[in-house]
């Protein structure tokens, strides 16, 4: 005798339950300013994925690395640099054996104006700007690669009365896009997609590799949503995201 429709209908419901909210969990995650576009599209991927929720916070690594070391509840570490997740392990802040390269970052020369940063970055040497935008160097490993870019082309001394920094590499990007400063070096990721202003992207060469890495913190050693957000970013999705985004991946 099949079982009344009542019944049925209260095992449907108990059985959805059981299935979804109870199994889905969130994270707290700190992401390095630059990777700010692709994470959110990865977050929607792996939310879709897996039912889990990927909370982002986006600032700079330096000043992430901080609030971590004074408690921030944060359970993932997306650092644009490899020493902050490296220095979370030796100081006991992240789980062992968590930590791995997510993206190697590629900086850009860019302005919002169309056509005035040319394809070999001469603009820099030519100096017809007033401002030029870098993120911190002592918080935003993108900051480091632009100063080493301008020594590397002999042009930091001469570049320096010009130079405007950005807390973050967002900020930079601000700075830049509001006309504040004519040229800014910013991430590739912030201006791939965009159909306005001129950029050149920086030879690898010119500075030393942004190597980006991602940590587990301890504070989500026991979250299986930390910890699958963790094995998604290495997923073929989030990688094609990454790349999709101007990034390489190791």
């Amino acid at each position: 005798m099949p079982p009344p429709a009542k019944s049925l209908r209260w095992l449907v419901a108990l059985t959805t339950l059981l299935a979804t909210p109870l199994l889905a969990a969130k994270t707290q995650v700190a992401v390095a300013a630059n990777f700010t576009e692709p994470a959110r599209d990865i977050a929607a991927a792996f939310e879709k994925a897996t039912g889990h929720q990927a909370i982002l916070s986006f600032g700079a690594s330096g000043a992430f690395y901080t609030q971590i070391s004074h408690g921030a509840p944060f359970e993932i570490l997306l650092s644009a640099d490899a020493d902050r997740p490296a220095r979370a392990e030796r100081e006991g802040l992240a789980a062992p054996g968590t930590r791995f390269t997510y993206a190697v970052g590629q900086l850009a020369l860019w302005s919002s104006t169309p056509g005035f940063v040319d394809p070999k970055g001469a603009v820099l040497n030519r100096g017809n700007f007033e401002k030029i935008a870098i993120a911190d160097p002592a918080t935003a490993p993108y900051g480091v690669a632009a100063i080493e870019t301008m020594r590397k082309l002999n042009l930091h001394d001469r570049l320096k009365p010009k130079i405007v920094t950005g807390s973050s590499i967002a900020q930079t990007f601000q700075f830049t896009s509001t006309g504040a400063a004519q040229l800014g070096f910013v991430a590739l990721s912030q201006v791939i997609a965009s159909k306005g202003g001129s950029h050149w992207v920086v030879p690898a060469r010119l500075h030393a590799p942004i190597v980006q890495q991602a940590v587990l913190l301890k504070t989500g050693s026991s979250n299986p949503a930390a910890i699958a957000f963790l094995r998604y970013l290495k997923s073929r999705p989030a990688l094609a995201i990454i790349r999709r985004y101007g990034y390489s991946s190791r």
